[in-house]
């Protein structure tokens, strides 16, 4: 058994406690089932949330879900001009057979183009996807570039901008 690292992240629609718990449950769920996890799998998890998310400690939702002996730590993400607002992200680390490869990593809502550059991400369109990064534009420009099985490139920036190109794939 190895110990990985999970990531996985949501964007909000409104900073409202209610509607941040269902994110954030959906999104710990959406990771569990993603990667074949129980809760005996489970070391800890640690959360983040953008500065203009208040009404409720995310962690909090995985303690609804009955993970009452992980633990579980909230912290602030930095604030980077034009960066996604009222996100939150979550680091699960688990013991898991899954190869570093076969780790599948959860971004829903509008967090879905925040980190492209991952080998194997699932997003809420219910899709994992595996995505090859193009080295070197990201340092030179500041933008990602990353190509999925089809063939399709897409050209995302920290604002969430994209631009898609069909490179004719099979």
């Amino acid at each position: 058994m190895a110990v990985r690292a999970i990531r996985g992240a949501t964007q909000l629609e409104l900073d409202e406690r209610e509607h941040l718990l269902g994110r954030t449950t959906e999104l710990v769920r959406a990771v569990l089932r993603e990667n074949a996890l129980s809760t005996d799998d489970l070391i800890s998890m640690v959360f983040t949330a953008t500065d203009d998310v208040r009404s409720e400690f995310p962690a909090y939702a995985a303690r609804v879900l009955g993970l009452v002996d992980v633990p579980l730590m909230c912290a602030r993400e930095l604030e980077i001009e034009g960066s996604l607002p009222r996100v939150v992200r979550l680091m699960m680390h688990v013991e898991t057979p899954l190869t570093r490869a076969e780790v599948t990593h959860v971004y829903l809502h509008g967090a879905a183009m925040l980190r492209r550059d991952l080998t194997h991400v699932r997003t809420d369109t219910g899709q994992t996807t595996d995505h090859q990064t193009a080295e070197g534009l990201a340092g030179r420009t500041g933008h990602q570039t990353t190509a999925d099985r089809t063939g399709s490139q897409t050209t995302a920036d920290r604002t969430g901008s994209q631009t898609t190109a069909d490179q004719g794939g099979s």
